[in-house]
C-alpha cells in the first residue's frame, strides 16, 4: 500500500510538469524603441511613423514638420514626446526651442512651454543633445518642476556620463527612464544590427530594456526588417508610458554604462 501511494505521487508531479497549461510560462521580454530627431524631414519621418508596433517618437519642436507628424502619430497608435534640445559641453547649434545654462529661471520655463504648446499630443519629454544642460541641477529641477505642473514623464537621453537629469526626476518623483542602446551612432548595417542584439540582450537579461534611433535611412530599413519579428521571438514593444507602469519598472533599474553620443 505504502509503495502505490509513492507511485500515484510521483505521477501526479509528472502530469503536472507535461500537463499543457500547467507549466510556467516564459515572461514576454519588454522593449522600449525611441526614434529622436523626428519633425525636420518628411520623407524620414513619414517612414519612421510607418515603423511597425509600439514606437515612441520623440519630436523637435518648432520644426517644419512637429505639427502634422505628432498628430499623425496619435492616430497612427504610436507615442508622442517633445524633444527638447539642451546646450552641451561643445556649443552645437541647437535650433528652436533651445534651453541653456544661460537662461533665466523665467525664459527657460517659458521656452520650455511654448515648445509643449506647439507639440501637440505630448505624453513626455526628453534631452537633444544637452550635454551640458543636463549635468547641471538646478535647470534640471525647473524642468521637472514642469513636467510635474503637467502630469509628463521624462527620458534621460544620458549624451553625458555625468548627467543629472534622471536623478533629479526621481527627487522631484517624474517618472522617468534612461536610455541604455543608442542604436545608430555607427551608422553602417552591421553596426546597426550589432547594437540591436545588445539592446534585445538587455531586455533578456533585464525583462525590459531601452533603446534610442533615428530616422536615418539604414536605420529605418533595418528596423522595418526586424520588429515584424519580435512578438514571435518573445518580445514585446512597449509605449513608454506603459514602461513606466509595468511591473518590472522601478526607479533605480536600467542603467547605462555604455558610450554616450550625441547627434546634432
Amino acid at each position: 500500500m505504502r509503495t502505490t501511494c509513492i507511485q500515484r505521487l510521483l505521477l501526479a508531479l509528472m502530469l503536472a510538469v507535461t500537463l499543457p497549461g500547467v507549466a510556467e510560462t516564459p515572461a514576454v521580454v519588454q522593449l522600449v524603441l525611441i526614434i529622436d530627431d523626428v519633425g525636420n524631414h518628411r520623407q524620414r519621418d513619414l517612414r519612421a511613423l510607418q515603423l511597425p508596433g509600439r514606437i515612441n517618437l520623440a519630436i523637435l519642436p518648432h520644426t517644419s514638420n512637429a505639427t502634422t507628424i505628432a498628430n499623425m502619430a496619435s492616430a497612427a497608435g504610436k507615442e508622442v514626446l517633445l524633444h527638447a534640445p539642451m546646450s552641451t559641453v561643445d556649443n552645437h547649434h541647437l535650433g528652436p526651442g533651445a534651453l541653456t545654462s544661460a537662461m533665466t529661471e523665467l525664459d527657460f520655463r517659458a521656452t520650455l512651454a511654448e515648445s509643449l504648446r506647439s507639440t501637440p499630443h505630448v505624453r513626455g519629454v526628453s534631452n537633444h543633445m544637452g550635454s551640458a544642460l543636463t549635468e547641471q541641477v538646478e535647470p534640471m529641477s525647473w524642468l521637472m518642476e514642469e513636467l510635474d505642473a503637467r502630469g509628463l514623464y521624462f527620458v534621460d537621453s544620458r549624451t553625458s556620463v555625468n548627467t543629472v537629469a534622471a536623478a533629479t526626476a526621481r527627487q522631484h518623483r517624474i517618472p522617468v527612464l534612461s536610455r541604455q542602446v543608442f542604436l545608430d551612432n555607427d551608422r553602417s548595417p552591421e553596426a546597426i544590427a550589432e547594437r540591436f542584439e545588445e539592446f534585445l540582450r538587455r531586455g533578456r537579461e533585464q525583462g525590459i530594456a531601452v533603446a534610442i534611433g533615428h530616422p536615418h535611412s539604414n536605420t529605418l530599413d533595418y528596423l522595418q526588417q526586424v520588429l515584424p519579428e519580435l512578438e514571435a521571438r518573445g518580445y514585446q514593444l512597449l509605449w513608454i508610458s506603459e514602461a513606466l507602469h509595468t511591473e518590472r519598472y522601478n526607479y533605480s533599474r536600467l542603467p547605462s554604462n555604455e558610450n554616450h553620443t550625441e547627434q546634432p
